[in-house]
C-alpha cells in the first residue's frame, strides 16, 4: 500500500465515519474500484477506525469523562443497594440508556460478517443500502424541534435508536446517520442527538476493530508500518473536523444535504453494478 493510498483512505474513513453517508459503504466502494485485498483491506480499515474513535474521545472529552466518572458512581450504588432509576441524574440516565440501545446489537452482531459478505460481493446491495439512507436523512431532516435531552431519553427511545443502529450494521447504511436520524425521530434536541450517536458508536468501533485486529493477526498478515500510521493519523484528524461540520450541519437544518448526496450516490453505484454485470 502506498502512502498516498493510505492518506486518501484516512480521509475518506475519517469524513465518512461521522458524516452520515456510510464509511463502511465508502470503503468497500473505494476498495473494489481500486482492487484492494479484502484481507488487507479489512485490516487496514480497522486501523482506520480506530483513528476516528480517538476523534470521537477528543471531540466529546469532556462528557465521556463525565460518563466515565458516573459509572464508578453507579456500580458503586448497585453493589450497595443504593440504585433508583427514579432518581437518576443525566449521566447516570445516559449511561443506561446507551446500554440498552447496545444491548439489541447482540442478537444481530453475529450477521454482521454474513451482510458484508453479501454485500461485498453484489454491489448493488451497497447502492440500494445508500438510498436507504437517503431516506431515513430526509425524514428525519423535516423533523420538529425536539425537547428530550441526556435526561429526557426514555428506554423506549434507547431501543429504537439501537434498532436503527443494529440495520446500520450493513454497508452502505450510515450508522452516525441512522442513530441521528433516529434520535430526532425520538424528539431528541439536535444536539443531543448527535452526542448521543458518536458516543453510542465508541463500543460500537472499538469492538468491530478489535475482532478484525485478530482476524488479521491470525492469518498473519503482513503489512506496512508507515502507511498504517499515516493513515491512523489522517482519519484522526479528519474525523475531529467531521464531527464539528455535522454538529453545525444538523443545528442548522442542514441535513438534507447528505440525503441529495447518499441518493445520487445510490444511483451511481446502483447504474455501476448494473453495468459491470
Amino acid at each position: 500500500m502506498s502512502i498516498l493510498d493510505a492518506i486518501i483512505q484516512g480521509i475518506i474513513q475519517g469524513l465518512t465515519e461521522f458524516l452520515p453517508v456510510s464509511s463502511s459503504g465508502h470503503l468497500a466502494l473505494y476498495q473494489q474500484i481500486f482492487g484492494e485485498t479484502e484481507e488487507n483491506g479489512l485490516f487496514f480499515s480497522a486501523i482506520l477506525h480506530l483513528g476516528t474513535l480517538v476523534a470521537v474521545f477528543i471531540a466529546f472529552r469532556t462528557t465521556i469523562w463525565a460518563l466515565i466518572k458516573e459509572l464508578g458512581s453507579l456500580i458503586k450504588d448497585l453493589f450497595t443497594g443504593k440504585f433508583k432509576w427514579s432518581t437518576m441524574n443525566g449521566e447516570r440516565r445516559m449511561i443506561m440508556m446507551l446500554l440498552i440501545s447496545l444491548l439489541v446489537l447482540i442478537p444481530l452482531y453475529p450477521l454482521k460478517d454474513l451482510v458484508e459478505k453479501v454485500a461485498n460481493e453484489h454491489l448493488i446491495v451497497i447502492g440500494f443500502c445508500f438510498l436507504y439512507t437517503a431516506v431515513i436523512l430526509f425524514l428525519s431532516d423535516r423533523c420538529g424541534k425536539g425537547t428530550r435531552e441526556p435526561k429526557d431519553i426514555t428506554a423506549k427511545n434507547a431501543l429504537t435508536v439501537g434498532v436503527f443502529q443494529g440495520i446500520a450494521l450493513m454497508p452502505g447504511i450510515s450508522r452516525s446517520g441512522s442513530t441521528i436520524a433516529s434520535g430526532l425521530f425520538c424528539g431528541f434536541t439536535r444536539e443531543t442527538a448527535v452526542q448521543y450517536s458518536f458516543i453510542l458508536g465508541i463500543p460500537t468501533i472499538l469492538g468491530g476493530c478489535l475482532l478484525e485486529v485478530k482476524d488479521a493477526a491470525e492469518a498473519g498478515i503482513d503489512f506496512d508500518f508507515l502507511p498504517m500510521l499515516i493513515g491512523f493519523v489522517v482519519s484522526t484528524v479528519v474525523g475531529i473536523c467531521a464531527i464539528r461540520m455535522v454538529s453545525w450541519l444538523v443545528k442548522s437544518e442542514k441535513f438534507k444535504v447528505f440525503a441529495v448526496y447518499t441518493l445520487l450516490l445510490g444511483l451511481f453505484v446502483i447504474g455501476y453494478s448494473i453495468y459491470k454485470m
